[in-house]
């Protein structure tokens, strides 16, 4: 009998863009550093990538390939309202395959004991919870965490007044381990020392009290336990009632140096010593609520500083990304937000000495989250969480765009390279396109990049000539072997066997899709959908 399998399917979903390895290119003017040190931990190599993130999260897979601690995205919610920065209302399979094709790039750059956190909210998160299901596994499901986004319920919404957002968390594999949070105890209550333990405690009757309480609820757990003068306690309430105990028989036999025995006129009461902890911690909880984490308003007021003539429409608080990121980052760990939005998750890692890598497309990269990073590494910034970690500045980021396609067409409708790049761009991207490193060697023309100890890239716009390859083949090692990419080359191939030619553009033209800038979605794309009357598809069978 076979076995079937319940999944998602929609019109497009098996359509897997071919996307362009891009190089990144720095753009000095729009980089920042602190003006000095501020401490040894400073940290001046962050990423801040301007273009479409689909590419850009391809541009990071070589160097970045399992690197990744932390991603923490909060990409549009698909809420069929306008956004200024954001067109957050698209047809629902656009959505979907918007973030299958960036989840499985983020699943990719995701370290083996990393972790991802994704904001959204009502409209898609149960859609989004199957999808992620596919992509990282079901067993690699984490939790569901719910964020109280409003303090107050809005009197003008038409039926129920929506007070959360979903905080969908998944793992890489079983490596990772979310982290505990700090348990609060009054001390005031810890009035008891235990000289043996050398710890003050406070008392817990041993009788479960409360819902659930009686003998009938839990008959096991109705047993006598013996008193220090050899007489049989049982757990009965004070007005006679049975109860229970809190422990199985096995348990209070383990710790019965746990329990205390107080004569109460007669009638014995046995209590549990809880200890007080020097570092008490807990498991997190799922539920965060404003006054723990944040909300939409505090978000709004944290970005206003930055700019306030245009007010992002949908940040996050960044107490909620110092949360997710005290669960499941240590200090110097890499954290990526590809729809970094206003460039919260970017300020809050690096106050709390994160690494981080942040991609946006939209204008705000420019009007809103440089800003906000320049006051941030200025020290100026002492909103948001900077006197919670003592936020005094430093640090810096260095500004990305997206290059070009390596490729075009000439006005006849051939491939060439593109003229937009210089000699060192088009090495830099054959070394990408072809699986090196780049890495040009100060003293030997030919060694652009490499792919193991031995083996090596060169590529030239210059034909290659006999002589050349005789020149090269004398410098090369016994177990070297290079690959020369060219346009043309002018000699046998096959006289030189350390050493493989391949033509550009031809090499690379069937590999991806070139001359293509957006992956975002479009408007046209839905009109394309309305005409030809594709429609959706929920659930399927696999045999």
């Amino acid at each position: 009998m076979s076995k079937q399998k319940l999944e998602l399917t929609w019109v497009g979903k098996e359509e897997q863009p071919r996307l362009e390895p891009r190089i990144l290119l720095e753009d000095p003017e729009k980089s920042y550093h602190a003006k000095f040190r501020i401490s040894d931990n400073d940290i001046f190599d962050n990423r801040l990538i301007f273009g479409d993130n689909l590419l850009a999260l391809k541009a990071l897979e070589q160097e970045y390939t399992g690197k990744v601690k932390c991603v923490f995205i909060d990409p549009p919610y698909n809420t069929g309202s306008a956004f200024e920065h954001y067109d957050d209302g698209v047809e629902h399979s656009l959505w979907l395959s918007m973030m299958k094709n960036r989840l499985q790039l983020l699943h990719t750059l995701l370290a083996k004991d990393g972790s991802i956190w994704i904001t959204v909210d009502d409209n898609e998160a149960h859609y989004l919870k199957v999808l992620c299901d596919e992509i990282f596994g079901r067993q690699n499901f984490v939790a569901n965490c719910i964020w109280q986004k409003v303090y107050s319920e809005r009197m003008d919404a038409s039926g129920f007044s929506t007070s959360h957002d979903h905080i969908l968390v998944y793992r890489k594999s079983d490596a990772f381990q979310v982290k505990q949070v700090p348990k609060e105890q009054n001390q005031q209550q810890f009035n008891f020392f235990d000289s043996f333990a050398n710890k003050y405690y406070r008392r817990r009757s041993l009788r479960k009290e409360g819902s659930e309480s009686l003998r009938t609820d839990r008959p096991s757990m109705w047993f006598p336990i013996e008193a220090p003068d050899g007489s049989q306690v049982w757990p009965i309430k004070p007005d006679g009632t049975e109860g229970r105990w809190r422990w199985k028989r096995e348990n209070v036999e383990e710790k019965k140096n746990e329990l205390e025995f107080i004569d109460r006129d007669g009638r014995w009461e046995i209590y549990v010593k809880q200890y007080l902890e020097e570092n008490p911690t807990r498991p997190p909880g799922t539920i965060w609520m404003q006054d723990e984490v944040g909300h939409n308003h505090e978000a709004k007021l944290e970005v206003k500083v930055f700019n306030s003539d245009s007010v992002f429409g949908t940040p996050k608080p960044e107490r909620l990304i110092k949360r997710v990121l005290e669960l499941c980052t240590e200090e110097r760990d890499l954290v990526l937000d590809s729809f970094a939005g206003s460039g919260t998750t970017g300020a809050v890692a690096h106050k709390m000495g994160r690494r981080w890598i942040m991609i946006e497309l939209g204008e705000h990269c420019h009007t809103h989250i440089i800003p906000r990073l320049q006051k941030v590494i200025d020290g100026a910034d002492q909103g948001g969480i900077s006197k919670t970690v003592n936020w005094q500045g430093g640090g810096g980021f260095r500004y990305y765009k997206l290059a070009p396609s390596l490729l075009q067409k000439d006005k006849y409708g051939n491939w060439i390279i593109s003229k937009e790049y210089n000699a060192e761009m088009l090495a830099e991207a054959m070394c990408k396109h072809e699986g090196f490193t780049y890495a040009p060697n100060e003293t030997v023309f030919w060694k652009q990049g490499q792919s193991t100890e031995h083996d090596f890239i060169y590529t030239t716009t210059v034909p290659v000539t006999a002589a050349l390859l005789e020149t090269i083949a004398d410098q090369m090692g016994g177990r070297e072997t290079l690959l020369i990419c060219c346009t043309a080359f002018l000699c046998r191939e096959e006289d030189y066997p350390q050493i493989t030619l391949k033509r550009i553009p031809a090499a690379v033209l069937a590999r991806c899709e070139f001359g293509r800038d957006d992956y975002s979605l479009q408007v046209s794309q839905l009109e394309y959908q309305a005409e030809t009357g594709q429609t959706e598809l929920w659930g399927g069978e696999d045999e």
